[in-house]
């Protein structure tokens, strides 16, 4: 864990060195990771200015690590108070560090002719359908044409990186705090917990996500549709907001699925010592929060194998097609009906996410890149 007594990062002083990370909105991955990176990067010297919108900073601290905050704006005309807002925190910063697509495209719309090298860390691909299966691969290689290095969370963003045309592209795993309370909550408190969902006496399911359709809710609902043949049938509880959930609610009311909406949680490692098991339908981070803290916690844990989970947690899960509601429905039954089997894959997430790279190494590979660009500069 990063603490503010670290020692500044090899032998060259970073005092005078300013990087900008642009993080926008932030996500349940996003978010932590620059909140973490800033704290790393400010403990070393670094000056780190934060690009993000009000809510983002209220949920992630970006101050508090140490790191200026520009707030970007909210409402009509956005886009060009955006652009404004950006150009302002960027100039005269010795770097840029944008993180996510979105980020990306306004790096490198506002940092166009300009010397300031940019650091492009790519944490999601998104589903390619539609309209955005021709225009994403177009915005996908300005972006990383137009960054010196590109970070991917997954070997499988690096090598589609390297397909669109970077000229440097490095894998960067990203590490997140590990959950600051024990692996598991004492039993009087993860019973405590179970009651306030409404989960005493029925198995207790549990994920986070955006309520986004990228995130695969349709599969996960038809499941917990099967689910209701269960006895007890268990109680799926779902954290996270979006657009998405006036039309969920509605579907879970008609059919009447066991499953509850909680809105965003900012207690997701607590609320997974006390589930049952952990479910993650189909998220399109390389490396998704819930799949981090379900192993840290010791949650079995049930994924889509989508782009980098599989990299990501080895053998300590269950991985079923996405998309494939059958398959995601009879991996949990039969996680249920063995106790023993969900004693072994707690172990084996413990095991799993103790092999992860920590936050100092985090720290430690992104400033080896700043300074590589730095010395470029000279």
């Amino acid at each position: 864990m990063i603490t503010t007594s670290a020692p500044a990062y090899g032998a060259k002083p970073y005092g005078g060195l300013h990087a900008v990370q642009i993080v926008g909105g932030g996500g349940y991955g996003t978010g932590p990771h620059v909140r973490s990176l800033a704290a790393g990067l400010v403990a070393r010297g670094v000056r780190v200015t934060v690009v993000a919108t009000p809510r983002a900073e209220r949920l992630y601290g970006f101050t508090d690590a140490g790191a200026q905050v520009a707030r970007l704006p909210v409402g009509r005309g956005g886009e060009l108070r955006t652009l404004a807002v950006l150009r302002a925190a960027c100039a005269g910063s010795d770097l840029v560090h944008a993180h996510g697509l979105r980020a990306g495209m306004l790096a490198q719309t506002v940092l166009a002719g300009r010397r300031t090298p940019l650091v492009f860390t790519w944490h999601t691909k998104g589903e390619d359908d539609g309209v955005r299966a021709r225009v994403m691969p177009v915005l996908e290689r300005r972006i990383v044409r137009s960054s010196r290095v590109v970070l991917g969370a997954s070997t499988e963003l690096v090598d589609r990186a390297r397909t669109r045309g970077a000229r440097d592209a490095r894998l960067a795993p990203i590490a997140v705090p590990p959950p600051r309370i024990p692996a598991q909550l004492d039993e009087r408190a993860r019973q405590k917990a179970r009651a306030e969902l409404g989960a005493v006496d029925r198995p207790l399911l549990l994920t986070a996500a955006r309520l986004e359709p990228e995130h695969g809710y349709t599969s996960l609902l038809d499941a917990a549709r099967r689910w209701r043949s269960l006895e007890p049938p268990p109680l799926l509880a779902i954290a996270g907001e979006g657009s998405q959930r006036a039309s969920l609610q509605r579907r879970i009311d008609e059919e009447r699925l066991p499953v509850r909406l909680l809105g965003r949680r900012d207690d997701l490692a607590e609320l997974l010592s006390a589930a049952d098991v952990a479910v993650l339908a189909g998220a399109w981070e390389a490396r998704p929060l819930l799949a981090q803290e379900a192993l840290h916690a010791g949650a079995p844990l049930v994924a889509a194998e989508v782009d980098g989970v599989a990299e990501l947690v080895g053998e300590a899960a269950e991985l079923v097609p996405h998309g494939d509601a059958g398959a995601l429905a009879e991996a949990v039954t039969r996680l249920l009906s063995s106790p023993e089997r969900r004693r072994r894959l707690a172990a084996m997430g413990r095991r799993q996410a103790a092999g992860w790279p920590t936050e100092d190494d985090t720290v430690a590979q992104v400033l080896a890149v700043y300074d590589e660009l730095a010395e470029a500069l000279r």
